[in-house]
């Protein structure tokens, strides 16, 4: 029987896969939980050596924990910690040139027997380099070099064959990500620093950016308090924003909202020819256009509402629109 028919048969014979990945998830769940309750002064003496470190942290492992490898370095320097990976066998071939004495290596091997790993360890040793070992077992090659030996010791792989890296690939990167949440809130790494690193996507806009940098600025929908709510009709139509702002000798007075009309109508049939002032909202919520995006969309969040009126953000012209901003829908 060859690959094919055995995949089909299985198709045919199982009714869902649901319980087998039930079961895999669980398995994986309890290995975290083990791992979290055997932490010991080793964590601490990790997380300390990457604080001290005046250089980067360079983390390095083959197949799997290469990957892994890749994605805690990668968390590292987008949140404060420069760091990079570099491939175990190009590194033995020159790329140990990319490292200097003042680097932390961190170097990831479940065995602690991986060869490209260990023949990296006479090297980094002569350079000074201090290194960190994340390994299944203390006593292997690796465990018992390194400075620091980070133990990820799993029952078994949730591979039914207990061969594939599955539960301790995500024991050591889970590992990698506590080590991550321990520097960001030793180093007191705020928002506004995470953006620094992600200027690109919803994201870095949104911390990074000022609201006078992307509100509407052109046709916006304005009326007088003066005028009916037919004319009002009007100008929220060609607004397409669902409001128009109310004002007076270039002053805020209100807005007038959709929401504004319904109950209008719903009051008063005849409301048409009435005047908006009767109507409108008489001190909506606003924010300074120096103000950043995403304190804007803290308020819009708050008070459930889809656009702000943008007021000027110098004294004495808080009053004075100079924009809306719409709510974001877009996320990284």
């Amino acid at each position: 029987m060859n690959l094919a028919q055995s995949t089909q048969n299985a198709r045919d014979d199982s009714a869902s896969f649901i319980p087998t990945a039930v079961e895999s998830l669980t398995m994986q769940s309890n290995a975290l939980t083990t791992i979290a309750s055997r932490l010991g002064g080793g964590f601490d003496d990790a997380v300390n050596l990457i604080l001290s470190c005046k250089g980067r942290v360079i983390v390095s492992g083959m197949g799997k924990s290469g990957i892994v490898g890749k994605k805690m370095a990668a968390t590292f320097a987008s949140t404060g910690t420069p760091s990079f990976y570099v491939h175990p066998g190009e590194a033995i071939h020159g790329d140990l040139g990319m490292i200097t004495a003042d680097d932390l290596i961190v170097l990831i091997s479940y065995s602690g027997e991986t060869e490209e790993i260990k023949k990296m360890v006479p090297s980094l040793k002569y350079f000074g380099n201090r290194i960190i070992g994340i390994v299944g077992s203390n006593e292997t090659t690796l465990g018992r070099q390194a400075n620091v030996c980070l133990e990820v010791d799993i029952e078994r792989e949730v591979c039914p064959n207990n061969l594939a890296p599955t539960t301790s690939a995500l024991a050591i990167m889970a590992l990698g990500d506590a080590l991550a949440v321990c520097l960001i809130k030793a180093r007191d790494f705020k928002p506004s620093d995470f953006a620094q690193f992600h200027p690109g996507g919803m994201l870095g806009r949104r911390l990074l950016s000022r609201v006078g940098d992307v509100m509407i600025t052109d046709n916006l929908p304005m009326i007088s308090p003066e005028d009916t709510v037919r004319d009002a009709i009007f100008c929220m139509t060609s607004g397409r924003l669902g409001l128009a702002i109310v004002i007076e000798d270039s002053r805020l007075l209100g807005i007038l909202t959709d929401g504004d009309l319904r109950r209008a109508l719903i009051m008063d049939p005849t409301m048409m020819e009435k005047r908006v002032r009767d109507f409108m909202t008489p001190v909506p919520v606003t924010i300074s256009a120096s103000s950043m995006v995403s304190d804007a969309e803290i308020l819009m969040r708050k008070y459930k509402i889809r656009a702000l009126v943008v007021t000027d953000a110098r004294e004495g012209a808080e009053d004075q629109v100079v924009g809306l901003l719409e709510i974001f829908a877009e996320r990284e």
